[in-house]
């Protein structure tokens, strides 16, 4: 009886779950995000959050793969990639993403550094109520140093790196909304992508494949509606704000971590 009571207990927690990650992959994916961050916080709150952090940092860098790669399809196809904008930042976060999937640092200063740059990225990007319409010119020297601290510190957590990359290229008027969402959905298939790799050569790859089947179709479905709705539907104001709303959640995530 009590095991049949706890075998109905985890299907539930794990159709939540499931739900939780289809959310994530919806939201993410319309602002050209693969989710990591949000999958991680989702993954945390269940018993998967006692898996090794290389366990969860490696099946959220694989939805990543799917969903950044689902909003990157739909954004490049409606034009709104820059391939000159994206380059310098890949060239130098490849290398970078994969030392530091070999990095492990104190997670508790960490998050809170993580967290207050979230926010604040969050808070001005509130108060910069001007879309960006005409870009300044990017060059190889401004954007070098970026993408390798982005890619470095993205490889240390298991996220893609939009997080950062995002706010960064609208803060400094580097791209319009939606060309920023589909430089990061490509830097951030590219990143994780390399942190996989890292993995795999360290020989510290753990993929669970008979749960990581359910995990990628569900973000598949959510990547599809997020993207549509990024690139069709919304405007470059709205998908500003949904930036916030993401780096506000990433920011919650940590400080819940902080707390728990």
């Amino acid at each position: 009886m009590l095991w049949d009571i706890l075998s109905v207990a985890m299907e539930f927690e794990f159709v939540i779950l499931l739900f939780g990650l289809f959310c994530v992959a919806v939201l993410y994916s319309s602002v050209g995000h693969g989710g990591a961050s949000g999958y991680l916080a989702v993954l945390s709150m269940t018993s998967y959050g006692l898996m090794e952090s290389l366990w969860l940092k490696q099946h959220s860098w694989i939805l990543n793969l799917v969903v950044a790669g689902i909003a990157f399809f739909y954004y490049q196809r409606n034009g709104f990639h820059n391939l000159k904008l994206t380059i310098p930042f890949i060239v130098a976060s490849i290398p970078m993403a994969f030392i530091g999937g070999y990095i492990s640092i104190d997670d508790l200063y960490y998050d809170i550094l993580l967290s207050f740059v979230l926010f604040w990225a969050s808070w001005k990007l509130l108060s910069k109520t001007k879309i960006n319409t005409k870009t300044d010119v990017l060059t190889f020297k401004k954007a070098m140093p970026w993408g390798g601290a982005i890619g470095f510190f993205s490889g240390i957590i298991g996220v893609g790196g939009g997080i950062f990359l995002s706010p960064i290229l609208l803060l400094k008027g580097w791209a319009t909304p939606k060309t920023a969402a589909a430089t990061s959905a490509l830097f951030i298939w590219v990143n994780s992508l390399s942190g996989l790799i890292g993995a795999n050569v360290s020989g510290e790859l753990m993929i669970d494949w008979s749960v990581l089947t359910y995990f990628v179709a569900v973000v598949l479905v959510g990547g599809l509606l997020g993207s549509n709705y990024g690139v069709k539907i919304a405007n470059e104001k709205t998908i500003k704000q949904l930036l916030v709303v993401v780096l506000i959640i990433a920011g919650l995530k940590r400080i819940v971590q902080i707390i728990l």
